[in-house]
């Protein structure tokens, strides 16, 4: 059916300013209940899509749900510029070898930053002296293979979220219990999610950041900031994936409450929305569910796909 020529009017503003996320006036224009039920078409629009992310990683895991928690959990440790390597690595030393030296931090430890090929950048200590010592060691028990330190993107990476840091606390976090993702799928509000991921570096990260350069003493835990993100990215989509999978209704009503307790995310398209007349997200819920609009539909101009864009459409229709 030919648009009507208010339909192409509207169009035409959509796009116009879709890339500027100009349609956060109409979202302030919606009611709470239209916004809510907005919210609601956008977020599992986004679930859905994240699961075939995780579909993916659990085929390669072989079928197996603790190895695809770890390939997540490796995959949202870091930025967006060094998650390809992130995952490699956790690719590199499979959970499988996590679980067979559990008992002894420091090998995990080893077996993660000497996988990495981190530790060639930077001046040894007794302390990685003795890491590297025990990574040739347990390389040669499992047949591991060393990343080149080059394919990491350092530059610009705050010293609390260095990747020589991050691996440090995952090597403490997955020798902490062995049914770690059973207590991710428990996880029912932001005091779980932090409670689970607030980990602490071992002792010799409490004076450094990076090996060889000695710092304050302060403890090296996961922070609120990083556990909330994970807590989204990782626990929320888990929970709403393997709900799905097992037919766990409970589970995936889980995922969603969980994203209605974690704080709203703070990052460039959640500021954009809000330059541009959105009402502040009240929480994780609804910054998943306008990211799902920025990226997906905005970004792209799929004004005629968007729920948004659909209902305004159909309004400029019956406007006579």
């Amino acid at each position: 059916m030919a648009r009507t020529e208010r339909e192409e009017r509207m169009l035409n503003r959509l796009q116009a300013g879709a890339r500027n996320l100009s349609c956060g006036v109409h979202l302030e224009a919606l009611s709470p209940l239209q916004r809510n039920e907005l919210y609601t078409t956008l977020l599992f629009d986004r679930l859905q899509r994240k699961m075939r992310t995780v579909t993916e990683l659990w085929e390669e895991a072989t079928r197996n749900w603790n190895q695809t928690f770890y390939l997540m959990y490796f995959r949202t440790l870091g930025d967006r510029t060094n998650q390809a390597v992130y995952l490699e690595l956790a690719r590199r030393v499979p959970y499988r070898i996590v679980l067979r030296e559990r008992l002894a931090p420091h090998a995990v430890e080893a077996m993660l930053l000497g996988c990495s090929g981190l530790l060639d950048l930077y001046r040894d200590d007794s302390y990685t002296l003795d890491l590297r010592r025990s990574f040739e060691y347990l390389a040669a028990k499992y047949s591991l293979e060393r990343l080149d330190a080059q394919a990491w993107e350092l530059a610009g990476i705050r010293p609390a979220n260095h990747p020589v840091l991050r691996l440090a606390q995952a090597a403490e976090f997955f020798t902490q219990d062995e049914f770690i993702m059973q207590r991710a799928m428990e996880c029912c509000n932001e005091n779980d999610v932090r409670r689970l991921f607030r980990v602490e570096a071992s002792e010799y990260w409490r004076t450094h950041y990076i090996p060889g350069a000695a710092s304050l003493d302060t403890p090296k835990r996961l922070g609120n900031f990083k556990a909330n993100i994970i807590g989204i990215n990782l626990v929320a989509v888990l929970q709403y994936a393997y709900g799905s999978y097992t037919g766990h209704e409970a589970l995936r009503d889980r995922s969603l409450t969980l994203l209605e307790r974690l704080e709203a995310e703070d990052n460039r398209y959640i500021r954009a929305w809000l330059n541009s007349c959105t009402p502040a997200p009240a929480n994780a819920f609804e910054t998943q569910a306008l990211l799902q609009l920025a990226t997906e539909y905005c970004a792209e101009r799929r004004c005629t796909e968007c729920p948004l864009g659909r209902r305004l459409l159909q309004r400029a229709a019956e406007t006579h």
